[in-house]
This record gives C-alpha cells, structure tokens and sequence, in this order.
C-alpha cells in the first residue's frame, strides 16, 4: 500500500494511522498497566499511522494538554468553574484523528506519566538515544498490532521535537534499508507517472544552533518590538552573528533587545503570560485533570502517590544530552531520498521564529516549484507557503503562535489533511 503524494488521480490512494508522540518511552518505562484497557480491544483504522513528537524540551513534562485538549487531540477542556475542579470535554471538530488514526507516546521516559523502574540509567539519555529508544518502541508496537504494518506511516511533531523527529526518521530508514523487522511502511514508492512517499512534518521547530539563534533579533524588529535604531546598533555590535555573543558590545547589545521584549509571551507575542515571564503556558485546567486520581485510574496511568503529580515544566527528572547537533543534514538526507517534508510555522512565534525556519529550508538548495503565495483556508488568506523540489513545503500560519493546532485549530486541520493526502496547501 503506497503513502499519499502529489500524483495523477489514477494513482492509488491509501488510507492513513497517525501515532502522535507526547514524549515517553519504552523498554523500561510502562504508563500503564499490561492488563490496562487502553492496549486490549479494537483501534479504529483510518489507514494513516502518523507519528508526532510534541514536545518543547526535556524540561517538560509532557505536551499531553496539547494534543488531548488543545491542540490536534479528539477532546477541548472547558474550566470546571472553580479551581482544582475537574474541567469538562468537549469534542474537537478539528481534531487531526478524524483523517488518520492516532497514537500517543511519551517521550523520553520521564515525561508526562510515563516513568522508569530504573531511575538511574532510564533518565540519563539524549537526543540521539531518544531517537533510538522510539524506533525501538515502534517495531514492538508493530509487532503488537501488525494488521497496521500496511498502512502508510507519517512522523511529526512541533518545537523541539524538530530534534526528535528528523533523528527518529533517520532512524526508522536505517531500520528499512537494514531489513529490520517488522517492516515500517515508512517509504518512496516509484511509478510510471508518479512518485508516492510518505514523509514528516515539524511546525516551529529548533534545527540549528545558527539558523534559529539568529532570527531571534530580526524577529521582534520585524513585528515592531524592537526600534529601527536598536536593530541597527544590535547588528553592528554582532556582525548580525546574534546566536554567537563573543563580544562585550554584543552582549550589551543582546540584553537591551532581552530588556524590551522580556515581557512578551515568547510562544505568542499576542497572548498574555501566565505565572511568570517564564511560563508562557496556562497549565492549570491541565493540571487538574491529570492530577485528579479518577482521571489516572481511567486513562489507566500509575497514581501520583507512585510515580508523583504531573506539572507542566521540570529540570529534576532527566539528565539529558542535546547530542544531535545540526538537523539541517538530516533534513537534506531524507528530503533527498524522496520523503516529503512540511516545515510550518506559526509567525507570531518568538520562541523559534519563522524566519529561522524559512531561512534553513531554502538552504538545502532546492529549486522553487511553486512560488510564494497565500494559502487558503475558509475562503480566507491563513498564511503563505513556498514548495520547494523533492516534497519540501514550507509555510507560515497566519496569526498562530508556537503550537498552531492550538492558537489555528481550522487552518491546521485544513493543511493537515491536504499534506497527508499530498494536495497543495
């Protein structure tokens, strides 16, 4: 069964499974119970597996709110109407599982509710290792339920999961050329008239330590956060090398930027903060409803008293090694290779902003198909893309922040469903 692709419409089509991947893991860590309901009975098959990594750092706890709330999960919170009261589900009319079926993971061990019987060796990993430890969990799980082992498999994931999906990707096609079984239905598929491949996706996500640092002081001067006359003296001061502040002028110069804009939200200059200028992200419905013991004993997850109450941001669980370096080769690689990519981005994002994004696309050197242009959604103009040779799209989503399922939740229905399908944004 061939993944989808922009092809002829006597191509054949496929239906999809989507694995979303919060951030936990595998081998040593168990997030529920073997005779928990959540791995007995039927999934329901859409035809498209799609595997997403959603998390900011290690640092946090688990992007869960996100993608059962809201960002692309089947459910929104409503407040409970007092605090610590349990907040009330709704259905998410935008919710990406109604064109593919989806899976959920922690990840790393560590991470959300997902927890290690070993502390000592589970939670001293990295970038590299994480990667391995999820390719290690997809071949158990397709071992698990092979009769998914045909439907064309997708990966994405939005932040810093632009580390954990590029190094995943690598690792589920060295899996493939290695013939490790199961077999991943990860692949390029060439006709005579077509090419179908299935492919990854990543929205407002950290690549490179040069591309990203030095959009953060362009960034704000373009959306007017910052004076004409301080990105003038900015940019003498560090030779516009921003990620690099080797010199005293340039760290002066770098703090003053820090002073003007450190009351901004950095995942949506638009939104307010909330708890401090350090936490950009109202986590108190989430908190609650992962912290109340019905909602652990339904969701079949181990009680706070056994592995400690969920929080949004922590630095005293993982010892992790940021050892990946550059994805921009990765991304060359597997591009390279024929698997589509889609690099998004929401452009009020200051965390990591657009323009770092849209600079490393174009610098895999690809040649232009299809112009910049604005994409719609609605009948409306939501933001722009440009598509690049070898299935590289990129795009901007107008008006969103640093997790755009969450801020767009219709536009990023709509290029979902077009990505996956392989129709133009």
């Amino acid at each position: 069964m061939a993944c989808s692709a922009s092809a002829p419409s006597s191509a054949p089509t496929a239906a999809a499974l989507v694995l979303l991947v919060l951030a936990s893991f595998v081998c040593s860590c168990r997030s529920a119970p073997p005779d928990a309901l959540v791995f007995k009975g039927q999934f329901l098959s859409l035809g498209v597996l799609n595997l997403m990594f959603f998390s900011y750092t290690s640092s946090y706890r688990s992007m869960l709110r996100h993608f059962t709330s809201l960002v692309s999960g089947p459910f929104n919170f409503e407040s409970g109407g007092s605090a610590g009261s349990l907040p009330k589900l709704h259905l998410n009319p935008y919710s990406w599982s109604k064109v593919s079926s989806v899976i959920y993971l922690d990840s790393p061990v560590g991470v959300g509710l997902s927890y290690a019987k070993d502390k000592s060796k589970a939670y001293t990993t990295g970038d590299l290792q994480t990667a391995k430890d999820s390719h290690t969990f997809l071949l158990e799980w397709f071992q698990l339920y092979p009769e998914f082992q045909t439907n064309p498999f997708y990966i994405a994931g939005e932040s810093y999961a632009g580390i954990y999906i590029p190094t995943l990707s690598h690792e589920v096609v060295r899996g493939i050329n290695e013939e490790v079984k199961p077999t991943i239905n990860f692949k390029v598929v060439k006709g005579f008239s077509y090419i179908a491949a299935c492919g990854y996706m990543v929205g407002n996500s950290i690549c490179d330590t040069v591309f990203d640092g030095n959009a953060l002081v362009p960034f704000p001067h373009g959306m007017g956060l910052i004076s004409d006359d301080m990105y003038k003296e900015t940019s003498t001061a560090c030779h516009r090398n921003y990620w690099n502040d080797s010199s005293d002028e340039c760290r002066t110069a770098l703090l003053n930027v820090d002073t003007v804009i450190a009351g901004l939200n950095i995942y949506d200059i638009l939104e307010p903060c909330y708890h401090s200028k350090n936490t950009k992200k109202n986590d108190e419905v989430a908190t609650a409803w992962l912290n109340n013991d019905s909602v652990r004993s339904a969701i079949h997850a181990e009680p706070a008293s056994s592995i400690g109450p969920w929080v949004l941001c922590t630095n005293a669980l993982l010892n992790f090694d940021h050892d990946a370096g550059s994805m921009v080769i990765y991304h060359k690689n597997l591009t390279s290779q024929g698997y589509r990519a889609l690099n998004y981005s929401g452009d009020h994002d200051m965390c990591v902003p657009y323009t770092g994004t849209e600079a490393w696309t174009a610098s895999l050197g690809y040649g232009i198909i299809d112009s910049w242009r604005p994409w719609i959604a609605d009948e409306e103009v939501s933001g722009y893309t440009q598509v690049y040779e070898n299935g590289l799209t990129f795009a901007t989503i107008k008006g969103a922040g640093h997790t755009v399922p969450e801020y767009k939740p219709q536009e990023a229905f709509a290029f979902y469903s077009r990505w996956l399908t392989g129709s133009k944004l």
